[in-house]
């Protein structure tokens, strides 16, 4: 069966279990027709590069797919169809990721700027600190 990759961004205003709800849904939409999710990963709410719909933000969830067109087909329909989901976007490929998509891997890269950022970057003690000039220690 041909693979997929399929990203969908949820309304800013519905919570994590309701987007959640909303991915086990497309799924079970593509399990009826016979094809299989192999990696599903949700990367929360993030901001949008412009309004879409009045919406300044939106729930992102990917979908690594192994189906069937006519399941694809469906699945978009169904997404078309709701009012939560903002834009969809799938893609065909010749082969999965394996492990945590690009996305993921950069929000723990973030997560230490961060952290750096907040660190203090002074020294600990004075007997470290290089002398300042006139300053006696």
């Amino acid at each position: 069966m041909p693979l997929y990759e399929t990203v969908f961004i949820a309304r800013q205003d519905i919570s994590g279990p309701q987007v959640d709800a909303l991915a086990d849904q497309f799924a079970a939409v593509v399990a009826e027709q016979g094809g299989e999710i192999k990696k599903r990963e949700t990367w929360g709410l993030r901001n949008l590069a412009f309004r879409i719909k009045k919406n300044r933000k939106g729930h992102y969830v990917l979908f690594n797919l192994d189906a069937p067109p006519a399941a694809v087909v469906e699945m978009e329909r169904n997404m078309r169809l709701n009012e939560d989901v903002l834009r969809y976007l799938t893609i065909r490929v010749e082969a999965l990721e394996e492990g945590p998509s690009v996305m993921l891997q950069n929000r723990g890269r973030s997560d230490d700027r961060d952290r750096d950022r907040t660190r203090d970057r002074g020294y600990r003690d004075l007997e470290t600190a290089p002398a300042a000039e006139g300053v006696e220690q």
